[in-house]
């Protein structure tokens, strides 16, 4: 936090921002139509999209506890932690982070780093590198549930393709921030291969557990569904605000009975600017994540403040024929490993009390998640030749 004066130069900039941006979309869509197109727009996103990730949500955290409660997640805990200072350059108790983000959200990690004994595993220059860990498996469950939800041949080894982008991603992002962290704490090279010959060690606490037998199975099943409902709570304002801009900006007019371009109001019209400017960069974004349609850059760009409005978009964008298996390969691997890190990443360096980082943590991930659309793609081509 920092005080500003009252009223300063960025005030008249967002002023004029804002009459610039409603000018804008006015003119070319009407005052009335694009008034209209935002109010139902976002009507129609609360209805079929954020009760749908709800319902998605309240269901993968009910079986996440219920996991939980019986020691599945703890037996995972076991068997992922002889990889993680192979893959990451991190000891084994962080695979622990993994599991936790991957069945709720980034900040989940940060109810480990107040354990005074998990923390007792890391070195000072690993701990920055837990807010990248943390986040390139953010709302991974959730995600992978909801891309096999969409339906459609090959869906499934599409997300998974997406699933393996993402650990790609992940692997290329801790690795970068642990270079920047190893510099400045004055970890040189040799120190960092010794802490990754070392023994991996795990995160080794009883397991508390309230009532007996079938009493169990209901208390996780409710609490777990009840921290969905709020994850879904969560989501509406990123959902509602984010992605009907996006969309605004994507999509083009509607059509009469004439099958003419008009905007009418309805849901989902927009002035088209995002995949005019894609068209830019087109032969790159096909080259490196092979999108068949500029429009495509839109899942990427919001995926960096919110993944849960990203993925709002995916269901309009295979209907009109935009996105196939290899878009839903590489919107799962930048939805997962990006996870809204834009949004997140402030906060979680500075609840690490590692505020110094942010730039590092910011840029390291950029690129992580670069690499797991990169990934995720070409992956779905290998999968695609077997």
């Amino acid at each position: 936090m920092r005080e500003k004066k009252a009223v300063s130069a960025e005030t008249f900039v967002c002023i004029f921002a804002v009459i610039a941006l409603f000018v804008y979309l006015g003119s070319v869509m009407g005052v009335s139509q694009m008034f209209d197109t935002i109010m139902n727009t976002a009507h129609d996103l609360l209805l079929d999209t954020v009760f749908f990730i709800m319902a998605v949500s309240v269901v993968t955290g009910a079986l996440s506890s219920l996991l939980a409660e019986f020691g599945v997640i703890a037996l995972l805990n076991k068997l992922i932690s002889p990889l993680m200072r192979w893959l990451y350059g991190l000891p084994g108790a962080a695979s622990l982070g993994i599991l936790t983000t991957f069945v709720s959200d980034n900040p989940a990690i940060l109810t480990l780093t107040k354990n005074e004994k998990f923390m007792a595993y890391f070195k000072p220059y690993q701990i920055p590198a837990l807010c990248n860990l943390g986040t390139s498996f953010g709302m991974g469950l959730i995600l992978i549930t909801y891309m096999i939800g969409q339906g459609g041949d090959g869906i499934v080894s599409a997300t998974f393709c997406g699933f393996f982008g993402a650990v790609i991603g992940s692997i290329i992002s801790v690795r970068l921030m642990l270079g920047q962290t190893g510099r400045y704490y004055h970890v040189d090279r040799e120190e960092r291969k010794k802490d990754r010959s070392a023994l991996a060690k795990t995160a080794e606490e009883p397991r508390m557990v309230y009532g007996k037998g079938v009493e169990r199975i209901f208390n996780a099943l409710l609490e777990g569904g009840k921290s969905g409902v709020a994850l879904g709570l969560d989501i509406i304002p990123g959902v509602l605000v984010i992605c009907t801009v996006v969309m605004l900006l994507t999509f083009g007019p509607g059509t009469d009975a004439a099958g003419n371009a008009v905007y009418t109001g309805a849901a989902y019209e927009g002035v088209g600017l995002l995949p005019w400017l894609g068209s830019f960069i087109a032969p790159v974004t096909r080259f490196l994540f092979g999108f068949s349609d500029p429009s495509c850059i839109a899942f990427p760009i919001t995926s960096m403040g919110s993944t849960g409005a990203a993925m709002a978009l995916v269901p309009s964008m295979l209907q009109n024929g935009t996105a196939g298996m290899n878009e839903i390969a590489v919107f799962t691997a930048i939805g997962m490993c990006w996870s809204g890190y834009l949004s997140t990443h402030v906060s979680m360096m500075d609840a690490l009390d590692r505020r110094i980082f942010i730039k590092a943590a910011i840029f390291s991930h950029t690129i992580g998640g670069l690499c797991a659309g990169i990934g995720a793609h070409y992956l779905f081509l290998l999968v695609s030749l077997l």
